[in-house]
């Protein structure tokens, strides 16, 4: 599966980018790294299985 590319932050409201290539696959569990575009805050999602809406 794939990340979502953009999730909303959770602090500011605003939009956080994905820090690893769109393209790359993932599985269930794998931790992913976000940093939002507003606040600058990172933020490490512990992706679960397809079909979650993250934003």
């Amino acid at each position: 599966m794939k990340a979502p590319e953009t999730i909303i932050c959770v602090d500011c409201g605003g939009k956080c980018k994905l820090l690893i290539h769109p393209e790359k696959e993932i599985e269930p569990g794998d931790v992913v790294a976000y940093r939002c575009l507003e606040c600058m805050d990172r933020w490490d999602v512990v992706m679960e299985e397809e079909g979650i809406d993250y934003e």
